[in-house]
């Protein structure tokens, strides 16, 4: 499992902020941003886009993946005040159930047990 990075080392795209090998497999819009989930074959990837990038302001990214016992224990965050995008945070789950997500400081969304296999 891989931590987060610097958000505002300022990617230009998700796809920049995870890594040239991932794709975007599904999204999630909230007020003002969007939360992104990548992947690359093996690996998930999370980022939290701001619709109007600029102004710092709280954001975070969020995943975990499925532990055998069937619960999510170990998130990976990455939180705190950015101008443009919060994470990436990144998990190992091939063949495995994610609960990924993200927010903002007037709102959160995670998926629930999702992406699995």
């Amino acid at each position: 499992m891989a931590g987060p990075a610097n958000a505002d080392a300022q990617a230009s795209s998700p796809i920049g902020a995870c890594g040239g090998s991932y794709h975007e497999i599904d999204h999630h819009d909230i007020p003002g941003a969007r939360i992104h989930l990548l992947y690359n074959g093996t690996t998930n990837c999370v980022v939290t886009w701001k619709n109007n990038p600029g102004t710092a302001s709280r954001l975070f990214a969020s995943i975990a993946k499925q532990n055998a016992d069937g619960n999510f224990t170990n998130y990976i965050h990455d939180d705190g005040n950015f101008t443009t995008y919060a994470g990436p945070v990144k998990v190992n789950a091939a063949g495995t159930c994610i609960d990924w997500g993200g927010g903002t400081s007037s709102y959160t969304w995670m998926s629930g047990r999702s992406h699995c296999g």
